[in-house]
């Protein structure tokens, strides 16, 4: 049912132990609802997120409740847990590849 929410981010705030990111939920019934998502300040100093990948970090945990509870989820506010940034770290790390090019052939040594 998520085909027919518009998601808004709206902003943040830095509280004393978090960083509020608030979202705005519109469904094709005009009907609106606020949500909002908290990362400790301790995940940035950490270096386990980086600031401006935040607003995605919490829009993607609130698509997922969103689905899971059919647009309608039971709570207004979530934190991210070490669940979350390990998921998103690992889904949006460069991936390993193999040569971009064929390794050169060593040359023949005749003695």
């Amino acid at each position: 049912m998520t085909d027919n929410l518009n998601v808004q981010y709206v902003g943040f705030q830095a509280k004393t132990l978090v960083r509020e990111y608030s979202f705005l939920v519109r469904r094709a019934s005009n009907e609106t609802s606020e949500f909002t998502l908290t990362i400790p300040h301790a995940a940035f100093n950490s270096h386990r997120v980086r600031f401006q990948d935040a607003p995605e970090i919490c829009l993607l945990r609130l698509r997922r409740e969103l689905a899971a509870f059919g647009d309608h989820p039971p709570e207004v506010h979530y934190g991210i847990s070490d669940i979350d940034l390990d998921d998103y770290r690992n889904s949006h790390s460069p991936k390993a590849s193999g040569f971009p090019y064929k390794p050169k052939p060593k040359p023949h040594s005749f003695s």
